[in-house]
């Protein structure tokens, strides 16, 4: 089965940096699109960023020149690199990911099990 497994989060000091990683592992004959969402306790589920297949990327408004969304096709892997790491950036982060996958071939859309980032002094 199709799995997304994210890695790298932590605990860091504001103005830090973090690397998160999402492995995507299974029967997937193609990626349309991955990327990373995020939610703080009380509130609601937000975009961070996204990638597509054929590398474009966006951001939420309140990332942009601090965090940077990457790929490795060949590892079937996306990257979030978050520099300049403030309190209000403390979440969960879940990696999502829109793959077309086998037996049978379909378009599915996936979710990681979530990684918690913790900014704090």
């Amino acid at each position: 089965q199709v799995q997304l497994v994210e890695s790298g989060g932590g605990l860091v000091q504001p103005g830090g940096s973090l690397r998160l990683s999402c492995a995507a592992s299974g029967s997937i004959a193609s990626i349309y699109g991955m990327g990373w969402y995020r939610q703080a306790p009380g509130k609601e589920r937000e975009l961070v960023a996204g990638i597509t297949s054929g590398g474009s990327t966006n951001y939420a408004d309140s990332v942009k020149g601090r965090f940077t969304i990457s790929r490795d096709n060949a590892k079937n892997t996306v990257y979030l690199q978050m520099n300049s790491l403030k309190s209000e950036d403390t979440a969960v982060y879940y990696c999502y990911a829109v793959l077309q996958v086998e037996r049978p071939i379909r378009v599915q859309d996936y979710w990681g099990q979530g990684t918690q980032v913790t900014v704090s002094s």
